[in-house]
C-alpha cells in the first residue's frame, strides 16, 4: 500500500501540474486552452506507455516472481519523477524542455505499468482466502492516497509560494518524490515472495512458456473483459480528479484552492470506498458490489457536474465526495477480481494487461479528449456523458465475468487452465 501510494503520488503530481502550470511552463507559445490540451497530451503519453510496462514487468513477474520486479518499478518511477522537477522551462532551453518532459513521462508510465499488477498480487497472494477482497483493496488505496498526498503537497506549496508557484514552486512536489522512493524501497526490500507463486513454481517447474502468448491464445475473452471492467476506474477517475480541477479553475473560474480541496475530499472518500467495497465483497461477492456502484456512476455523472456548477465550495466538495466513494469502491474491487480471474502462471501479465491497456486507451486520453470536446462544443455535457459511458462499459464487462470470491488462487495442476 505504501509503495503504490508513493508511485501514484509521483504519477498524480504531473496530472495536477498539467491542469494548472505546465501549459505556461512548457507550452507558452499557444493560448491557454491549447496549452492545457498539449499538457494533457503529454499526460496521455504516460498512459500509452503503461501497457508496455505491464508486458515487460508482467513477463518477469510471472517467470521469476513478484517481489524483485516491484523494486525495479519503484526506482524507475521515482527517478523519472524526480528529474521532472529539474527540467528547465521552455523559456530557458526552448523545444528541449517539452521533449525532456515527454521522455521522462514515458519512463514513468513504463514503471507504473509494471507496478500495479505486482502490488496487487503481492497482497492478494499473501491474503487469507476469506479476506482477499480486503487485502486486495489495500494496494488500491494507493491510488486515492497518492492523489490525496499529491494534492495536499500541491495545495500547501501553492499557498506558501504565492506568485512564485508558477515559476519554481511547482518543482517542490516532484523533488520530494526522491525522499519517498527511499522509504518505499526500504519497506519493499523486507517483503518475502508470495506463497502462491512459490507453490505454483513447485507444482509446475517446467512450465516456462511466454505468459503473453498463453494469454492471447487461450484467455482472450477474459483479457478483453478485464480491459473493459477497468474502463470506469481508468478513465472515469480522471474525469473526477484531473479534468475537474482544470474545468473548475479554467472554465468556471473557481478558486484553485477550492478545487484542490475538492480533490482532497474526493481522495479521502475514495480511500474509504476502496476499503469498504473490499470488505463487503468478501461477504457477498465481487459482482454485486461492482454492479451497484457502476450503475450509480451512470446515473450520477450529470448531477455531479450540475452540483459543481453551483460554484459553492461546500456543494462542490459534497459532489466530489460522492464521486470519490463510488469510484473508490469500484477501484478497490479490481485488486482481488483481477487476481482471481487469471491462473497464477499468467496472473501478473493478465492482470497488468487488463489494467494498463484500459489505462492506455481511456485513462490518459480522458482529460485530453474531454477538454477538447468541451472546447469544441462550447458545453460541458461531453464530460458527464463520457463518464457515464465508461461506467456502462465496465458494468457490462463485469456482468460477463464469473463470480470469483470463493475460487482458489492455486487450482489443482490437472484441472488448472494453462
Amino acid at each position: 500500500m505504501i509503495g503504490t501510494t508513493i508511485e501514484w503520488y509521483d504519477f498524480q503530481i504531473y496530472g495536477l501540474s498539467a491542469a494548472v502550470v505546465f501549459n505556461k511552463t512548457f507550452f507558452p507559445d499557444v493560448n491557454s486552452v491549447n496549452g492545457t490540451i498539449a499538457s494533457f497530451g503529454v499526460f496521455a503519453l504516460g498512459f500509452l506507455a503503461r501497457p508496455l510496462g505491464g508486458l515487460i514487468f508482467g513477463h518477469f513477474g510471472d517467470r521469476v516472481g513478484r517481489r524483485n520486479v516491484l523494486l525495479v518499478t519503484l526506482i524507475l518511477m521515482g527517478v523519472s519523477t524526480f528529474l521532472v522537477g529539474v527540467i528547465p522551462s521552455y523559456s530557458s532551453i526552448g523545444i528541449a524542455a517539452p521533449l525532456l518532459l515527454i521522455l521522462l513521462r514515458l519512463l514513468g508510465g513504463i514503471g507504473l505499468g509494471g507496478e500495479w499488477g505486482g502490488a496487487v498480487l503481492l497482497s492478494v497472494e499473501h491474503a487469507p482466502e476469506r479476506k482477499r477482497g480486503l487485502y486486495g483493496s489495500l494496494p488500491q488505496v494507493g491510488s486515492p492516497a497518492g492523489f490525496l498526498l499529491a494534492t495536499l503537497v500541491f495545495t500547501i506549496v501553492s499557498a506558501t509560494t504565492g506568485d512564485g508557484f508558477d515559476t519554481w514552486g511547482w518543482r517542490i512536489p516532484f523533488l520530494l518524490s526522491g525522499v519517498l522512493v527511499v522509504v518505499g524501497l526500504v519497506i519493499r526490500a523486507t517483503i518475502p515472495e508470495t506463497p502462491v507463486f512459490e507453490q505454483q513454481r513447485a507444482l509446475a517447474p517446467a512450465r516456462r512458456r511466454t505468459p503473453l502468448v498463453v494469454l492471447l491464445r487461450e484467455h482472450r475473452r477474459t483479457v478483453l473483459l478485464s480491459i473493459g471492467s477497468f474502463a470506469v476506474t481508468s478513465g472515469g477517475y480522471y474525469v473526477y480528479s484531473t479534468y475537474m480541477v482544470a474545468y473548475g479553475t479554467n472554465d468556471l473560474h473557481i478558486a484553485r484552492t477550492t478545487m484542490l480541496t475538492g480533490g482532497i475530499v474526493f481522495s479521502a472518500f475514495g480511500i474509504a470506498g476502496s476499503l469498504l467495497s473490499g470488505l463487503v465483497s468478501d461477504r457477498v461477492g465481487r459482482r454485486p458490489v461492482f454492479l451497484l456502484m457502476s450503475g450509480f456512476t451512470v446515473v450520477y455523472a450529470l448531477p455531479m457536474f450540475l452540483l459543481v456548477q453551483t460554484e459553492k465550495p461546500l456543494v462542490i466538495w459534497v459532489a466530489l465526495a460522492l464521486g470519490g466513494l463510488a469510484n473508490g469502491s469500484l477501484y478497490g474491487l479490481m485488486g482481488s477480481l483481477s487476481a482471481e480471474i487469471f491462473h497464477p502462471s499468467v496472473r501478473y501479465t493478465g492482470a497488468s494487461i487488463g489494467q494498463q491497456v484500459s489505462a492506455g486507451l481511456v485513462g490518459g486520453t480522458t482529460p485530453l479528449l474531454v477538454t477538447a470536446l468541451v472546447a469544441d462544443t462550447g458545453h460541458f455535457w461531453p464530460a458527464p456523458a463520457w463518464l457515464a459511458a465508461l461506467a456502462l462499459v465496465s458494468l457490462v464487462s463485469v456482468l460477463c465475468l464469473p463470480e470469483t470470491f470463493r475460487t482458489s488462487l492455486v487450482p489443482e495442476p490437472e484441472h488448472a487452465p494453462v
